[in-house]
């Protein structure tokens, strides 16, 4: 991996069998990012997606192997009780086309990565919402 600053933006470049959320972790950890938007594409061989399910209060997770195309990765950085903390959800397309996606729990870069983190000035903390069981914005 590779990454350039330039004043709000970080533009990284993930590498072929590196794993996109350690990456993400790593660059804000170093560059202590409390709060941020990301956007990304590229192609990864092996992704993990999850789709909540509301009345279980769990994730049910896909798994993926193949040669897939990033169609979109988008999320945000923030914190939780003060600590690193990243949502990020990605699509990928297969060679016919057929798109899957999911909240994101693990990929691994094929080809390439290109990322663009929007560094924001401020920071959203999260926590546990009893109703629902997922982590919610706590604006602070």
């Amino acid at each position: 991996m590779e990454y350039r600053r330039f004043d709000n933006t970080i533009v990284a470049r993930i590498d072929r069998g590196e794993e996109i959320l350690s990456k993400i972790k790593e660059i804000a950890l170093k560059e202590n990012i409390k709060l941020a938007n990301i956007n990304a594409l590229g192609a990864v061989d092996h992704f993990v997606v999850g789709v909540y399910q509301l009345d279980e209060k769990q994730y049910h997770s896909n798994e993926f192997n193949g040669s897939y195309e990033i169609v979109s990765l988008t999320g945000s950085i923030n914190t939780m009780d003060g600590e690193f903390y990243s949502h990020l959800h990605m699509s990928c397309g297969d060679d016919q086309g057929r798109v899957f996606g999911g909240h994101l729990n693990e990929a691994t870069v094929s080809v390439t990565c290109e990322m663009f983190i929007r560094v924001i000035d401020g920071e959203v903390d999260r926590f546990k919402d009893e109703e629902t069981g997922i982590n919610l914005f706590k604006f602070i």
